[in-house]
């Protein structure tokens, strides 16, 4: 059992300790003790300034590569894309600034872009199924070749849109064709796209920009919503990738849950959707021009500096001019997969008249 005196001894020795202490940290301690945090606060202090002059240094070389390669970016993309016309389609949540810096590259590579859409949240929205199957159904008669009997509606809005962007009148291969501007124009009233230029021409490649994705999704919900996203765009991916010459995937990749990261994940878009990543930097943008034309002249692949990438660039491709009558529909009946491009000869006199 403790007793009184119990306590008053405890009582003491706190007493005593607290006393040593004080006399020891006000008269021989005091000036080690003094030293010894003076001497720790100069180190962090040196080791901050070290690595705040390490990191300036960083940045300073960072910058001067980016300038680099800005400078010599019209010297390597030159000529890369002559001749070709380029649409831009940007998904929800895509960086403008990125896409107009992607832009500028394609020009300084020779191409034109002939238009720049952004595809709707109702694109991807899971309570708009039964609004997007009835707009699909209306596209259905200005398909040109038509789809497969069985196809989705994800995978009519995918053909709709590569259509409407890409599809020549066969007696003027230089403008659209009826069926592209009504396709072009039932997408723009239902809201699944939006005008940001209007098309002054049909293109040969599109260039689809994924959204910028600066952090994982927080929660499952999150995840569960970003993943239906992903299936859709995926999916309107592969159907651009099927329109017109080309069609180029660019995005970030950097985070768990990236578009281009879901792309190349799936075995099926991966062998179809040629990706870029990085495009939020120098090197991502200038790699976008060099991969439209690698893909233009030879099979999808995937470039940039994420795990497991094809390469870092495209090897260098030299394409020939291109054919406008390729991309002409043929009659409005003509069977999915016809080779039909209509009237021989008015579309052989006006590729003639391309040089």
């Amino acid at each position: 059992m403790i007793d009184f005196r119990y306590h008053i001894v405890s009582l003491i020795s706190v007493f005593l300790a607290l006393a040593v202490g004080i006399v020891l940290g006000a008269g021989p301690l005091r000036d080690y003790i003094a030293d010894e945090l003076t001497g720790q606060v100069e180190l962090l202090r040196d080791e901050k300034d070290a690595l705040r002059a390490e990191l300036d240094v960083a940045e300073m070389n960072l910058q001067r590569r980016s300038e680099f390669i800005s400078a010599s970016a019209p010297a390597l993309l030159g000529g890369v894309l002559e001749d070709r016309s380029v649409a831009v389609v940007e998904l929800p949540g895509a960086n403008p600034e990125v896409t107009e810096a992607v832009m500028t590259r394609l020009e300084q590579s020779g191409a034109t872009v002939t238009a720049r859409v952004m595809v709707g949240e109702n694109w991807a929205d899971p309570t708009e199924r039964a609004f997007r199957s009835g707009i699909a159904q209306s596209l259905v008669g200005y398909l040109n070749p038509a789809p497969a009997a069985d196809a989705s509606t994800e995978t009519i809005l995918g053909q709709a849109l590569g259509q409407a962007l890409t599809l020549r009148d066969p007696a003027n291969l230089e403008a659209r064709s009826a069926e592209a501007e009504n396709l072009y124009e039932l997408l723009i009233s239902s809201e699944l796209i939006t005008e940001v230029s209007a098309p002054t021409a049909p293109a040969y490649a599109t260039v689809v920009i994924a959204p910028e994705l600066v952090e994982e999704p927080a929660d499952e919900a999150a995840v569960t919503e970003l993943t239906e996203a992903n299936v859709a765009y995926t999916g309107l991916a592969v159907e651009l990738a099927g329109s017109g010459e080309a069609s180029v995937l660019a995005g970030g990749d950097a985070v768990q849950g990236d578009l281009v990261r879901a792309v190349r994940a799936d075995e099926a878009a991966a062998s179809a959707v040629t990706t870029v990543d990085g495009v939020g930097t120098i090197t991502g943008q200038v790699t976008v021009p060099l991969a439209v034309a690698a893909t233009t002249g030879g099979a999808p692949a995937s470039y940039g500096f994420a795990e497991g990438v094809t390469a870092v660039i495209p090897e260098p491709t030299t394409l020939t001019p291109p054919d406008p009558a390729t991309f002409a529909p043929g009659p409005v009946d003509a069977p999915a997969g016809s080779d039909d491009t209509g009237d021989a000869e008015p579309t052989d006199d006006a590729t003639d008249g391309e040089g």
